[in-house]
């Protein structure tokens, strides 16, 4: 735990006593947070705090748990880079397409709708013409933002998360075949470039992939692709088979394997993880039941999420698992849990 290069004039007294409490040295308050363990690197996602509507909220909280590792939500990037999104209610930007929904007052995911927009059932009234009126000026405000922005834009996001200690290795963007455009796409990986990540993951649809090929090809930055687990529609990024669908597009294509949601699709991640490491990015590490059933606190569902710890750390694989947090709780409660359940499995 801990940061890196960071300067002090950014600490107020809390945070230096919230770094007391976790039982942090201040000698050691400026080395980089270490959360590699038997060198497997455990990281999150920041939709995991989707609850904190300030992203500036959300570093700190990965230094107070002592978080080395970040999947930035593209959401959560354009806050941090001045975006006119209000700093109000769920954080990070919506999921994509068979994901869990954009939290109250989320941004949508790049080039979507408004999450929920004009939508009747669910326990949510349809907008009214004011109300719809009123998002589609935002949208097209936020789309004007969007693409007036360059790399310079999002560099000081860059410095704020590495001053913090921790390493931005990857952005999620989220697409719609039906939503995104094609300089939506280009804007992703120009983020993506700015941030200085090593790869893109994004929660979208199998057909999307081929209009993201070429533009993968172009940058040469891997997209890695979410799975979910809903197998009966075979437009949706979910088994062994929609993987090879898509990987076969573009060298640049990879998976992001969420390893709850492939045991919850009735598919075992340990031996997919074993045949397809090469094209791995990255792991979202959460537990599920079989048969498409709940989240779960770690260790009560059917994901083997000790053998996936112990098989990056016994083959050495360079593949992050990422803590996607989803199941009932508070995150600075329950996300410590999770990483305290990854150093045991990696220490046994």
């Amino acid at each position: 735990m801990g940061q890196s290069n960071r300067d002090p004039l950014l600490f107020t007294r809390r945070d230096f006593g919230m770094l007391a409490m976790a039982g942090l040295p201040l000698s050691l308050a400026f080395a980089g947070i270490n959360s590699k363990f038997k060198g497997v690197q455990i990281g999150a996602i920041t939709y995991s705090f989707r609850t904190m509507p300030n992203p500036a909220d959300i570093i700190k909280a990965y230094v107070t748990i002592g978080l080395g590792e970040m999947e930035l939500m593209s959401g959560d990037a354009e806050k941090l880079a001045g975006a006119p999104i209000p700093m109000t209610g769920g954080g990070g930007g919506g999921r994509g397409p068979g994901g869990p929904p954009a939290g109250p007052g989320g941004p949508p995911a790049a080039g979507a709708p408004p999450a929920d927009a004009g939508r009747v059932g669910g326990g949510r009234r349809a907008m009214t013409p004011e109300e719809q009126a009123a998002a589609d000026a935002h949208a097209a405000e936020l789309r004007k933002w969007r693409m007036s922005a360059t790399a310079a834009t999002f560099k000081p996001v860059k410095k704020k998360i590495e001053d913090a200690g921790i390493q931005l290795r990857v952005l999620c963007y989220n697409m719609n075949v039906n939503n995104t455009k094609d300089d939506e796409i280009e804007y992703a990986f120009m983020m993506a470039k700015a941030l200085g990540v090593k790869a893109i993951s994004t929660s979208t649809q199998v057909s999307m992939a081929k209009r993201t090929a070429p533009f993968a090809d172009k940058h040469k930055i891997p997209l890695a692709f979410h799975g979910h687990d809903n197998t009966k529609d075979p437009d949706e990024v979910s088994s062994p088979e929609t993987f090879a669908a898509i990987t076969a597009l573009s060298k640049y294509h990879a998976i992001n394997l969420d390893i709850g949601h492939f045991t919850a699709a009735n598919f075992d991640p340990v031996p997919f993880i074993q045949q397809h490491h090469d094209r791995i990015t990255h792991l979202h590490l959460k537990d599920r039941k079989k048969d498409h059933g709940a989240n779960v606190p770690w260790g009560q569902g059917d994901t083997p999420i000790k053998q996936v710890l112990q098989l990056l750390r016994d083959k050495r694989y360079d593949i992050p698992g990422n803590i996607e947090f989803e199941y009932p709780g508070d995150p600075m409660v329950e996300i410590p849990k999770c990483v305290q359940y990854a150093r045991e499995a990696l220490n046994a």
